[in-house]
């Protein structure tokens, strides 16, 4: 967003405000999913779009407006879990994974143990580009711990820095680096084992 942008939005333009709506609205609903449950993630967003309208004037553009916008959900989500009772801790995960989730693919040198198969399709964008491994991937996302997703959401889909999520979620950066590690080491099996069989 643009300084002049940035004035127009500051200035209450309504217009600026629904494309900002637009443009991060689902990546917002994704963000506060894993903390609240589907059921809750859009009341949570709605209060933040409240919140977020009505403190619009004095953003200040330090950080990008997603990560603002992000955090305002963050807070909602918190303060909604608050009043409910419950409380999600993310300095706390399952430990039962032991080692690297991608350790027995390679030798103890470093070599591939079973080189990955040959791709069937042109690129790697194309196979994204597949609705049936789209679908794995929603699953995989959904049912994986709230701590992994979340730490993939505000990593890999929002572009927070390291140190913005460990401020906001209250964890170590190792914490962080271990909760993403088990999380991108899921999701690179997914694909591979898609890219073998067809299947999830």
């Amino acid at each position: 967003m643009n300084g002049e942008q940035l004035q127009r939005l500051r200035k209450g333009d309504p217009e600026l405000f629904a494309e900002l709506v637009r443009e991060h609205h689902h990546s917002l609903i994704a963000l506060a999913r894993p903390l609240v449950g589907p059921g809750d993630a859009e009341e949570v967003v709605q209060n933040a779009w409240l919140k977020a309208h009505g403190a619009i004037d004095r953003f200040e553009g330090r950080s990008a407006v997603r990560t603002w916008l992000s955090r305002i959900v963050l807070n909602e989500a918190k303060m909604l879990l608050r009043q409910r009772g419950r409380e999600v801790s993310f300095s706390h995960w399952d430990d039962s994974e032991s080692g690297e989730p991608l350790a027995d693919r390679f030798t103890d040198r470093g070599s591939w143990k079973k080189p990955p198969v040959r791709w069937h399709y042109d690129s790697p964008d194309s196979l994204l580009m597949s609705d049936e491994l789209a679908d794995c991937l929603t699953r995989l996302l959904h049912g994986m711990p709230v701590n992994q997703r979340a730490l993939f959401e505000l990593r890999d889909t929002l572009g927070l820095s390291f140190e913005e999520i460990c401020n906001e979620l209250g964890i170590s950066a190792s914490n962080a680096r271990v909760l993403l590690h088990r999380a991108r080491g899921q999701l690179f099996e997914l694909v591979d084992h898609y890219q073998e069989t067809g299947e999830c």
